[in-house]
């Protein structure tokens, strides 16, 4: 018999957060989050997304044993921008037993009905900085460490259960050149020469603060028409800031300024902890932060977490001059490949952007819908 118990205490929680390290044990795709990261983001005080959101998690249990866990997550600012009622779900994660499936997912069907929602989504989180989509592509493709890994029969559960897609997102791994396209160098110059743009330097951590604030304000003009977007307000971006900035390594932030010096493109990467997070199961200690901090010095894999440029701005090839910097930055520090993150698959003009290197579009993921009331 499985049993469905919300999680209320903070010993559940981290019976929630750990539940996914047993069930991936030797998988050799896996990534795991860090775990004190997954506990604050479900920490109300702790993730300043409660300002908008709410939440309820649950643990299947059968003799005993955790067998699945799923969020429940309502987005309150997400259904102001819409106009409808839709409830998303996340941290999905169970073991191969459709009955498991079934009833994790009833009991945020049963939550949806009481609130009168009339879809459910995912998986998708919070916001746009949370990990989204379930992979249905690229299964033998070691995962990054800002996106969700998941075994093949969780699409096979879903679907089952009458969920659809919605939409998908496609991801690349891009060879990084021995040395930068003269063609993609000739045109960053251009743009920069016509239209005044330049990158403006960081040379020192402390450089950064100011424009790490300015870039995700820029993510949120760039981003605020893409699917299961809201505003990221100036609490998340202060917390997002604070924690990204110590991480950062200085060769791959991309700051793009016109000739008013007005901020108007920013590009991040990150050489990869995938590998790191891996090695010592999402924890930081004891030696997991010293493997997260070797990574980023020596790792020869970039993850691309986003390029954002403001939308008056977007045919103008902003994104021509951030590429070109990657990868001449790339080529510097010898790096082999760059992963982009989930792309919408009807993003064209994003994706056009790899059709000068060698790219292969290796993983994809979804988020499904299920009609409530249907």
């Amino acid at each position: 018999m499985i049993q469905i118990q919300e999680v209320i205490t903070k010993k559940d929680l981290r019976k929630f957060v750990e539940f996914p390290i047993g069930l991936y044990k030797g998988c050799p795709y896996y990534v795991p989050p860090i775990g004190s990261d997954e506990m604050d983001t479900f920490t109300k005080g702790k993730n300043p997304a409660y300002e908008f959101c709410e939440t309820r998690l649950f643990l299947a249990i059968r003799d005993g044993i955790i067998v699945g866990r799923v969020a429940g997550l309502i987005n309150h600012a997400y259904i102001k921008k819409l106009g409808k009622q839709i409830m998303r779900f996340t941290r999905f994660d169970v073991i191969d037993d459709l009955d498991v499936s079934k009833a994790l997912l009833d009991q945020v069907k049963q939550w949806a009905k009481e609130r009168k929602m009339d879809d459910l989504i995912g998986p998708i989180g919070f916001t746009d900085i949370d990990k989204q989509g379930m992979l249905v592509e690229g299964f033998e493709e070691m995962n990054l460490s800002i996106t969700i890994y998941n075994y093949e029969y969780y699409n096979r559960h879903l679907e089952a259960l009458g969920f659809a897609k919605d939409v998908d997102w496609v991801e690349y791994q891009v060879t990084i050149p021995k040395e930068i396209d003269p063609r993609i160098e000739k045109l960053a110059n251009i743009v920069e020469k016509r239209y005044g743009f330049h990158r403006i330097p960081i040379k020192k951590r402390s450089d950064l603060g100011p424009y790490a604030t300015m870039a995700f304000d820029v993510i949120n003009e760039a981003f605020a028409k893409l699917y299961g977007t809201v505003p990221l307000t100036k609490a998340i971006i202060d917390k997002s800031v604070k924690e990204y900035v110590p991480l950062v390594n200085l060769k791959y932030v991309f700051v793009i300024a016109n000739k008013k010096e007005e901020v108007i493109g920013f590009g991040l990467c990150l050489p990869s902890i995938a590998q790191a997070l891996k090695k010592s199961n999402g924890h930081l200690l004891p030696f997991g932060i010293f493997r997260m901090l070797r990574a980023l010095k020596k790792s020869k894999i970039l993850e691309m977490y986003f390029i954002a440029v403001k939308p008056e701005y977007q045919n103008m090839g902003v994104n021509a001059v951030i590429i070109a910097e990657a990868v001449k930055a790339g080529i510097k520090n010898g790096i082999q490949f760059a992963e982009t993150g989930p792309e919408l698959e009807d993003n064209i003009q994003v994706q056009d952007q790899w059709k000068s290197f060698d790219a292969r579009q290796h993983r994809r993921r979804r988020c499904y819908i299920h009609h409530i009331n249907q």
